[in-house]
């Protein structure tokens, strides 16, 4: 299935909230259909996410401004390397996570919200859709303990994670869907696919 160009759709939330399982699910649909679609998810595996990860197990190790530079120049690499060549090809390319993140955590550790905004949009590819998930905080850490065996404390504390909710909750826009995370993941994947498709429609060649 050609499309006349490429598109990129962005998955967000905090976590526990289900958005790698619903990208995931909206690759597999994707690909099923025919689609040329292909996975991505930030932070990525260069050297900068995996630093990132590395820091992520241990709580205070890094200042927000130090994960701020960690997370752009992990981003500058994934624009790069994975979605550039992608959307010239004309991939549908599904990322899992973006600045919108990094707005949202960062900002919420004292970070000028407005300051991350933009200093990622002078270099990111704006997406096209932008599913943001939306669920408790408990409920999600809850998720987030039966799913991994170690927290990353870096990130997933309750009382944290719901100042980031708010902050994803405040994102609007035309290509912006927020969805409640706390629904089957069949009714959300349904309705993912619905709006993805129908987005998609008038850029089959």
């Amino acid at each position: 299935m050609r499309l006349k160009k490429g598109i990129l759709i962005v998955i967000e939330g905090i976590d526990g909230s289900g958005k790698t399982t619903q990208a995931q699910i909206l690759l597999d649909k994707l690909l099923g259909e025919g689609y040329d679609a292909v996975y991505f998810q930030e932070p990525s595996d260069s050297r900068w996410g995996k630093k990132i990860r590395e820091k992520a197990a241990f709580q205070g190790s890094l200042s927000p401004e130090q994960e701020l530079e960690l997370f752009q120049r992990d981003r500058r690499e994934n624009v790069e390397k994975n979605l550039k060549p992608a959307l010239k090809k004309k991939r549908v390319v599904i990322l899992d996570r973006y600045y919108f993140s990094t707005i949202a955590y960062q900002g919420v550790k004292g970070i000028n919200p407005e300051r991350i905004r933009v200093m990622n949009e002078e270099f990111v590819i704006k997406p096209d859709l932008v599913f943001i998930l939306d669920i408790e905080a408990g409920k999600g850490l809850g998720r987030v303990e039966e799913s991994r065996k170690k927290k990353d404390l870096l990130f997933e504390r309750e009382e944290f994670l719901a100042e980031v909710r708010k902050a994803f909750r405040s994102f609007v826009g035309g290509n912006i869907f927020h969805l409640d995370g706390e629904n089957s993941r069949d009714h959300i994947g349904k309705r993912i696919e619905e709006i993805v498709l129908d987005y998609i429609e008038p850029f089959k060649s």
